[in-house]
């Protein structure tokens, strides 16, 4: 079957989206990626509020210890991210190229593969500074969207992992891409896993919906991977991989068990929280 092209109005009352520059800061030809700014931002700025929580009473970590969860963070999602795109995303290509892998500055991080991470150097933490762990895990949950929120951004200044082609008002139509107007995904995404999802979040917290240790990381999961599954719908699949079996995506497929997990743990508070007897209006 012949595909016809789109007609030209069609082309025409798309947004064009500049090109941007590749670097948030420049020292000519060489600085700092808009993503890396991400998420350098997104971990200063989730560590600077749980460091004023230190200063509760029914705290869960020290101001010191803050500043040893950052180290592990970092550890956590670098390594995790980037192992997670390896064998999840581009497994042939880097067992042909493993020398590859090291190249982290040319791309390639996946959010699953860095969840994963920090959850293993989440894991670690809470057993070398005696901290429970699903605790921890709450604290590091509630301050998460922010970063979701800037990376998304990083990756529609960049004009990367655009949506499918459509003729909604608002598609655009991104540099270097085929030229075909598109759902701006990354926005979605940012609404979704950012802004929404962070607020109902603190929303749940601040009510004290949700007392039970373990639960306000269960949202998160489920929440997460709810908006991810949804978006995937509209999100042009990688071209290497394309749609897998049912017509899933590769992401929603990795989101399918974090909201089980996510549901479980909802469900199932494993013993009650520290903030319990606390007031949170």
């Amino acid at each position: 079957m012949t595909i016809q092209p789109k007609p030209v109005e069609f082309l025409h009352s798309a947004i064009t989206l500049p090109e941007f520059n590749v670097f948030a800061i420049d020292f000519g030809g060489f600085g700092i990626r808009w993503y890396a700014l991400a998420y350098i931002a997104g971990l200063l700025i989730g560590i600077y509020i749980l460091r004023r929580e230190t200063r509760s009473p029914h705290a869960v970590m020290t101001a010191d210890q803050t500043d040893w969860l950052l180290n592990y963070l970092l550890v956590g999602i670098i390594l995790g991210g980037r192992l997670g795109y390896v064998f999840f995303y581009n497994t042939d290509y880097y067992l042909e190229n493993p020398l590859s892998i090291l190249h982290v500055w040319q791309g390639g991080m996946s959010f699953h593969g860095a969840l994963i991470g920090v959850g293993l150097a989440l894991f670690t933490m809470a057993k070398r500074h005696n901290i429970a762990f699903l605790a921890l895990s709450d604290r590091v949950a509630m301050v998460t969207p922010i970063g979701l929120f800037l990376g998304r951004l990083s990756n529609f200044i960049n004009g990367e992992l655009y949506g499918r082609v459509t003729d909604v008002p608002w598609a655009m139509i991104f540099p270097h891409s085929d030229g075909l107007p598109r759902h701006p995904s990354q926005l979605y995404e940012a609404g979704l896993e950012g802004i929404l999802l962070g607020l109902a979040m603190y929303l749940c917290w601040r009510r004290g919906w949700l007392k039970a240790t373990g639960r306000l990381t269960g949202l998160f999961l489920f929440g997460y991977g709810l908006a991810r599954f949804l978006v995937e719908l509209v999100r042009q699949p990688d071209a290497h991989i394309g749609l897998l079996a049912g017509g899933l995506s590769m992401g929603q497929i990795l989101s399918l068990p974090m909201m089980l997990l996510g549901l479980y743990l909802l469900r199932h508070g494993l013993r009650p929280s520290r903030d319990e007897s606390s007031d949170h209006e």
